[in-house]
């Protein structure tokens, strides 16, 4: 019987369910969307390309491990965690002669993977490979492992001699390059101009390689380019007749038992030959955990705010229905299921349209680089079925929270109550909005604590929802305060339409504490996006700019200068010291650090990273330099022994040699360049600061050699960090742009549905003297309060983050704001604030006053 009491409810009012409707769908969508990003790190597949000829493949561990036994009460428990290494882990080339005469093998092919980048005359160094094809990163092998793919030669010969060269058939195209032509490339080394002999391209029963460029060359120039002596990217084993794949794999195991070495078949080959693939992996799994967390959070304020205002709309509706003999119980249980309708029907649509969204922000992800083409997206049925249980569960917990009080009145005073709004909020709804507000601070001063960007950002936008949710349910003594104060400034000042307004802030404040709770979190949130990567940037600038001595910067596009530039200058009349700075990540344990290789000779004259203990006078290669934030973290001190794990997860152990305060601006350990570079995919710099009295043009003559390498001014390096920083801000507002923008809908939707039902109260004022001109002023006064209110307090949560978030993370309690910025947010909450408001206020106006009164509800 109720069921068929709700669907009549719903029929009759659609107006009233339509905001929770479409806050229910746009919640729906959400969840959905980020759902697919979660399953996709899960189990999104790499597929191979240059491996696809090898059935069976052999690579070095790309992880460290760390086993915790921990004995409690008579048991003992074994732990282990692993996590990837920043750079590619190389294979020592002995491991390949134990598979030597291994049942099943046939043939094993080492393989060499290295930098490669064509420079392509017109396309302007660093172009990538093709013409400005920078999305297709270019990799040089020896043409001995063609196999693997296999490549076969189309046109021309194999390389033999060391300036030989072959390309794949899409570079060719691109390019426009045949057999006989000249090709500079830039590598490991310096660059070098090649001969292209060949012209190759997959077996015609594979599939092109989509997401790479090959070059080929020689084994001999291969070895000196890869520069790893004794050591291969990884072994493609290849069968015997007859062999099976899991046969094979078993006895290539088998036979390695005892080393680290990996065996990798069938889907388990891409994340070998794609490094940052199996890497974004893991970042999909924290970022739709992180969005779907944040959004759920946000659409669980919103939806509960929509159908509390929903309820309230119908109170005369319901308090007849408890006037009439219905019991607490029943009128819940109406209201209950009136939101499983339409959060199932809500939530169904959602989802659907939540996979062509989270496919569009999908390839806007991957347009960015946070995402690489080689990881492809996993569509299942479980999102949409997760976001249709979230949506319905959600929309029945919030009817039923929203109903509490409406249902637990007594009869008689029903009717009474449903003409005016309760004095106050209940005692239960105080109590928990300072509960909220006690969390929302706890997480701000625990925010001042935090130093490091991973741990700081979700708390971040948590303590912003945090903080919204206090708000929204504190909104009703909060606006009456706001409205009294601003009916004593300003409202009572502008004549009848602003004493109206003042009166319809202090008689209604619980609906106009549910426009304001979503403009708070509007406000709130962007700020709190907008300006979190901006604080930060700031910061790191500032150290880079501060710690920078040296005159001149020398930078070149696409992979870096090469070693042999900065040698040349070193030689060069007038040049002081020159500093390369080679960029990568470490471990230590499992926690990962940003950190850098630095030139020891001569480094105190360019770099100055602010040393608070120990020095760098006497810096060499078995030393290591700490940020302060490392040196808490680690218990370190000059003088320390620092083991770690290098880029390509090489073990060592360096002495701390000084401890210094940017580490913002130079990231938080500092090693000698020698060592870095010869664990990194790319050993070339990716700055170089140079100190001499030599002008630019004739540090650039010296370097005419190496056309793609710039001379700058020593603010190059400011300007590659603030470059960093707007890379982040972009993923970042890329990420909680579907948040953002939900909150933008649900702002609008709870503006409209609180306008639109005072239809009767818009007909009263027509007929006691009030033109529609003045009623829509009227409306206009209070969207401006609801703002001006709004934009307080979501401008109060904002600073309050902002300014834990820049104590922790910089020691400065100055976030960085930008006004222009700022005026735009509050403009553009503002419009959406007034259309909201004027569009439904001018529809309701429509109608002749007398019919108005006279209209059901």
């Amino acid at each position: 019987m109720m069921l068929g009491y709700a669907l009549r409810t719903i029929r009759a009012r659609k107006g009233g369910f339509l905001g929770a409707f479409v806050a229910l769908m746009c919640a729906a969508a959400l969840i959905t969307a980020c759902g697919t990003f979660l399953e996709t790190g899960l189990r999104g597949t790499i597929r191979t390309e240059r491996y696809a000829a090898a059935p069976v493949l052999v690579s070095a561990d790309q992880n460290v491990h760390r086993t915790t036994v921990k004995h409690k009460k008579g048991k003992t428990k074994v732990k282990h965690k692993a996590k990837p290494i920043a750079e590619r882990a190389w294979l020592p080339r002995a491991i390949g002669k134990r598979l030597d005469g291994v049942p099943g093998v046939g043939t094993v092919v080492p393989e060499l993977t290295f930098l490669a980048e064509p420079l392509l005359p017109g396309a302007g160094a660093g172009a990538g490979a093709g013409a400005g094809d920078a999305d297709r990163p270019a990799y040089g092998h020896a043409w001995s492992s063609a196999a693997l793919t296999p490549f076969k030669i189309i046109d021309g010969r194999a390389p033999r001699a060391a300036t030989d060269l072959v390309i794949d058939r899409g570079l060719a195209d691109r390019a426009r390059l045949a057999p006989g032509d000249r090709l500079t490339v830039q590598s490991t080394q310096a660059p070098r101009t090649y001969r292209v002999t060949g012209i190759a391209a997959p077996d015609h029963r594979k599939a092109a390689l989509a997401h790479q460029t090959a070059l080929f060359f020689s084994a001999r120039e291969a070895e000196r380019l890869a520069d790893r002596p004794g050591q291969v990217t990884a072994f493609g084993v290849l069968p015997t007749e007859g062999t099976s794949v899991d046969a094979l794999r078993a006895a290539v195991k088998k036979a390695l038992r005892g080393t680290t070495a990996q065996v990798s078949s069938g889907d388990g080959r891409g994340p070998v030959e794609f490094l940052d693939a199996a890497g974004a992996r893991v970042k999909l799994v924290s970022m739709g955990g992180a969005m779907g967390g944040t959004s759920l959070l946000v659409a669980v304020l919103v939806v509960v705010g929509t159908f509390a205002l929903s309820i309230q709309q119908r109170h005369r509706e319901l308090a007849l229905l408890r006037a009439v003999a219905a019991t607490p119980r029943q009128v819940r249980a109406l209201l209950g299921r009136e939101a499983l309708l339409v959060g199932a029907a809500a939530g169904t649509l959602g989802s659907l349209a939540g996979i062509p969204l989270g496919a569009l922000l999908y390839g806007e992800f991957g347009d960015s680089g946070v995402v690489p083409a080689t990881l492809d997206r996993v569509v299942s049925v479980f999102p949409p079925l997760a976001a249709v249980a979230a949506t319905v569960c959600g929309a029945w917990a919030a009817a039923r929270l929203s109903a509490r009080r409406i249902a637990r009145i007594r009869p008689g005073e029903a009717l009474a109550e449903a003409r005016v709004e309760r004095a106050r909020p209940s005692w239960a709804r105080v109590a928990a909005g300072l509960f909220f507000l006690a969390g929302g601070v706890v997480l701000v001063l625990v925010l001042s604590v935090l130093r490091t960007e991973p741990a700081s950002t979700p708390v971040t936008f948590l303590a912003v929802v945090v903080l919204a949710v206090a708000v929204s349910l504190l909104g009703p003594l909060l606006v009456r305060g706001a409205a009294a104060l601003l009916g004593h400034l300003l409202l009572r000042r502008t004549g009848p339409t602003g004493r109206l307004a003042h009166a319809n802030l202090r008689g209604n404040a619980a609906r106009m504490a549910a426009a304001v709770t979503p403009l708070v979190l509007l406000i709130g949130m962007t700020c709190t996006v907008l300006f979190v990567q901006p604080t930060l940037t700031a910061a790191a600038r500032a150290q880079a700019r501060d710690g920078v001595r040296a005159d001149w910067t020398l930078t070149a596009p696409g992979p870096g200068v090469p070693e042999q530039a900065a040698r040349r200058l070193r030689a060069a009349d007038g040049v002081g010291a020159v500093t390369e700075v080679v960029r990568t990540t470490v471990r230590v344990g499992l926690d990962k650090y940003p950190a850098q290789g630095v030139t020891p000779a001569g480094l105190t004259r360019t770099w100055d990273p602010d040393v608070t203990a120990g020095t760098l006078t006497s810096f060499g290669a078995g030393d290591i330099a700490v940020s302060e934030l490392a040196a808490d973290q680690l218990g370190l001190a000059p003088g320390s022994r620092l083991a770690l794990r290098l880029g390509d997860g090489t073990p060592a152990t360096l002495t701390v040699r000084a401890v210094y305060a940017r580490g913002l601006g130079f990231g938080d350990l500092t090693m000698a360049h020698d060592l870095v570079a010869r664990h990194v995919d790319n050993p070339l710099a990716a700055t170089v600061l140079v100190q001499s009295d030599r002008t630019k043009e004739q540090l650039a003559a010296v370097l005419k050699k190496f056309p793609q390498v710039r001379v700058e001014s020593a603010d190059a390096v400011d300007r590659l960090q603030a470059e960093r920083g707007q890379s982040s801000a972009d993923v970042n507002l890329l990420a909680m742009g579907l948040v953002l923008a939900f909150t933008a809908i649900a702002v609008v939707n709870t503006l409209a549905m609180s306008v639109s039902e005072r239809v009767r109260e818009f007909a009263l004022l027509r007929l006691a003297g009030a033109t529609r001109r003045q009623v829509l002023r009227m409306l206009r006064a209070e969207a401006l309060s609801v703002l001006l209110i709004a934009t307080a307090l979501g401008s109060g949560v904002a600073f309050a983050v902002l300014t834990a978030f820049s104590v922790g993370m910089t020691g400065s309690a100055a976030p960085v704001a930008l006004p222009l910025l700022y005026a735009a947010v509050v403009a553009g909450a503002g419009l959406l604030a007034l259309a909201a408001t004027a569009l439904p206020g001018r529809a309701a106006l429509r109608p002749l006053p007398v019919t108005m009164t006279t209209a059901k509800e």
